[in-house]
Order: C-alpha cells, then structure tokens, then sequence
C-alpha cells in the first residue's frame, strides 16, 4: 500500500488517471444537455422522455454515491473504481449506438451509476496516497478538472452537434475512457480498503436509495407527475427513519455520531451544501436573462457564459497550493465571501444593467468558486480517519448534488409563484426579472448563512 515516500511518478500517474475521469463524469452531464433538441428530432421524443434523459442522470449519481463510497472503503478503492471506469466504457458505447429514446434514458441512468463509482472513489484514493502537504495541490488539479469538463462540455458538444451528429459527444469520449482504464489497470498499483472486515450497511443503503430517489423523483417531476408531492414528502418521512436508524446500528452507512461530534466535517458539508444551492442557480438566471431579457444569441451567451468555469478551473490550483500553506477553512471562506457578494450584486440586476456588471458578477461567482471547492475539499478530507476517506468523498459529491436540487427546487416554486403558466418572455420579462431579484436575495441569504458555518468550523479547529 503506498504510503507518504511514493515516488512523484506514482503520485503523478494516480492524479492524471483521477483527473481525466473526473473531467468525463461532468463532461457527459453539460454535454448532453446542448444535444437533447437533436435526441429529440431523431427519436421523436417529447419534453418529458428529453427531461428524463437528464434526470435519470443525476439520480444514478445521486442514488449511489454514499453506498459506493462506503463499499469501497470496505471492499477496496481502487477495485469500484476500476469497475466504474470500465462499465463507463460500456455504457458510453452502448449510449452511442442507442436505437430507441428508452434505450437511451435505460442506458444513462447506468451512466450515471457508473459516475457514482468513479467519484465516490476519487478523493478517496487520492486523499489515501497523497501526504498531507501536497493535497490541497493534488485536490486542486482534479477539481480544476470538474470545471473543465463542464465549461468545454457545451461548448465542444455544441461544435460536434452541428458539424457531425450527437453521437459523437458519447463516440470522442470512448477513446479517452479506454486509455484511462487501461493506465490505472497497469499502473496503478496497491490497494485501499481501511474499513475491512466492517459490515456493510445494506438495510440502511436501501432506505437511503428508495428515500433519496423518491425525494429526487418528486422534486424533479412535480410539474409532470400527478403524485410527485406525495413521492417527495414520503421520501423526507423514509429518510428521518433511515437517520434514527443509522444511530441504533454498529456498523451504519452514515456515522452520524461521530459526525455531530467532529465539528469541522459538519460544517464544511454543510457549507458545501448551502454554497451550491446559493450559486448554482445563477447559470440558469443568466441564461435566460441574456437571451430573452438581453436579445444575445445563444452560441454568444454561452461564451459569456464559460467566463465562469474558466476562471474557476484557473483558480482551483491556485487555492489548493495555499491550502498546503494556510488553514483551508480561511481560504474557503474568503471564497464563498466573494460568491456572496456575487449574489448580492446580481440582485441588482436591471433589464437595461451595463454588460460590464454581468461580466462583473460572473468574475466574482468564478473566484469564489475556485477559492472554494478546493480548500473546503482538503479541510473535509483532512479532518477525518483513512477508514472514512470514501465515506467522506461521497459526502462531498452528494452535498454538491443535493445542493444544486435545492437551488432547481427554489427557483421552479419561484417561477410558478410570479410567472405561473406563462412563458419567459419580453412581454413577462419584468416578472421574470423580479422572480430573479428574490431568487439572488434568497440565495445571497444563503450565502451569508455558509459562511457562519464556515467561521465556525474554524472556530473549531
């Protein structure tokens, strides 16, 4: 098992291979999106069999990372991880050569499974063979990566929709996944399983799946499915029982106690939590706002668009190197400042605001991100027993993926309350520009509320 004298190649070799799949995982998820038009035409597929294809996505991802991650922690790392780089390959053929649109949603949910796999595992190995002093440098190379994957993820799939077919968003990633697979199959070397010999929790993995999925089910569908409301709150009532149960259980999937006990794990999730549900939103406002409210065509809107990602794949390094100097609960804090203040000036946005302001706010939101995701990754993972390492990773990807569910989940009751059944238009502009003002109100609240928490933990350090 490597240990913290590892030659830099072997350091070197485990941070490239965790880093290009770290850039398909989100890749696949932006990419898709900017071909679902084209999905349609061929298949014929209506607005729900299209949203399906998105939604069943993130259910696989969110459905299986704290299992997978606890499992791998048992069971070995590298094994699930190996496992999801090679059935991502599958899934990724069998998704280019889809015939029908229910082939296609079958074929993404095991995508999105197979995702859970590789990143339930990722910081966790990565966090295993590092030493403490270059983690924050590693963690920010592969969060930089995440930011790659979904800032080039509509703009390259956007290029091969138009010049060649949506096919090849899933044929160009094929090649990539095959040499990754290949590359830590050979050179990967060694083992990480901490927690072996401990029991898996499946009663609790099941309650968890079933409650998550139904919660994620009823959010996601509450506009096209008569029952969605009832999926939802029966999925808040399963996941209280799966909470009182993992505090009865020895072995539980979610070691709530020790948890609660360590102040800087459950405050830096919990202001991963808040921070995406804060910032998330501002991609879909400003969408929307530079080509309805502002008149820019798409392909320009999405170039302003990327000014976000790029800076924050530029600065997630930056803030991991200083994360090996200085506290990474100060430097994450400063970042989610600069979200913050983000938010609070695109309150203020107006139909007629100098494009100057907007480029402004996305500069802020980049910064804050990329100051951020790094550092809170390193306190998080630093803060905890090697056992826990998957435990603590898939942590991580589920209060990201949660979070973004919180911000979709605002803004649709937001839109139903002030634009009801109409369409986002010039003429319902003034009220989709209100439905934004309280949307960056509320989300600015969140913001102030995540650096409490984040103060906090570093009261407790």
């Amino acid at each position: 098992m490597p240990d913290n004298k590892q030659s830099e190649k072997f350091l070197s070799t485990t941070l490239w291979v965790i880093a290009a799949v770290q850039f398909l995982t989100p890749f696949m998820f932006s990419a898709v999106g900017v071909a679902l038009p084209a999905i349609g035409r061929e298949f014929s597929a209506g607005a729900v069999d299209l949203g399906l294809v998105e939604m069943v996505y993130i259910l696989g991802v969110a459905l299986f990372l704290l299992p997978l991650g606890r499992f791998a922690d048992i069971h070995g790392r590298k094994k699930v991880f190996l496992a999801g780089s090679f059935l991502m390959i599958f899934t990724t053929v069998a998704l280019s050569l889809a015939s029908t649109i229910k082939f296609l949603i079958i074929f993404r949910f095991l995508q999105g499974v197979c995702a859970a796999m590789i990143t339930s595992t990722s910081f966790a190995m990565l966090t295993s063979v590092f030493p403490q002093e270059k983690r924050g440098r590693a963690i920010g190379v592969v969060v930089s990566s995440v930011y790659l994957g979904i800032s080039t993820g509509p703009t390259l799939a956007g290029m091969m929709v138009q010049y060649l077919n949506w096919r090849w968003i899933f044929y160009s990633a094929v090649p990539v996944e095959i040499g990754v697979f290949l590359f830590a199959l050979t050179r990967l070397k060694g083992e990480w399983a901490d927690a072996r010999g401990e029991k898996f929790d499946w009663l609790g993995s099941s309650m968890y799946m079933a409650s998550l999925g139904a919660i994620i089910v009823g959010i996601v569908e509450i506009h096209q499915f008569k029952y969605a409301q009832w999926f939802a709150l029966g999925g808040v009532g399963g996941m209280c029982l799966f909470l009182m149960y993992e505090l009865r259980i020895s072995s539980p999937l979610l070691p709530l106690k020790k948890i609660v006990a360590n102040k800087i794990f459950m405050y830096s999730n919990l202001a991963t939590w808040l921070n995406y549900a804060a910032s998330f939103g501002i991609t879909f406002f400003f969408s929307l706002y530079l080509q309805v409210i502002r008149g820019i065509s798409p392909k320009n809107a999405g170039f302003i668009l990327v000014l976000q990602p790029l800076i924050q794949a530029v600065c997630a390094p930056v803030a991991g190197r200083l994360s090996d100097k200085y506290q990474p609960a100060h430097i994450a804090t400063a970042g989610m400042a600069f979200c913050t203040i983000g938010l609070i000036f695109a309150a203020t946005l107006t139909a007629t605001s100098h494009f100057a302001m907007v480029y402004g706010i996305l500069i802020l939101m980049g910064l804050g991100f990329g100051f951020f995701s790094t550092p809170n990754s390193t306190a998080i993972m630093g803060s905890i027993a090697s056992r826990d390492y998957g435990m603590a990773s898939s942590m991580i990807a589920t209060m990201r993926t949660t979070g973004m569910l919180t911000s979709m989940t605002l803004i649709t009751v937001l839109l139903s309350y002030y634009l009801g059944d109409q369409s986002i238009t010039q003429a319902t502009g003034k009220a989709f520009i209100s439905t934004m003002h309280t949307a960056m109100m509320l989300f600015s609240l969140m913001g102030l509320f995540a650096m409490l928490f984040s103060m906090g933990r570093i009261r407790g350090q």
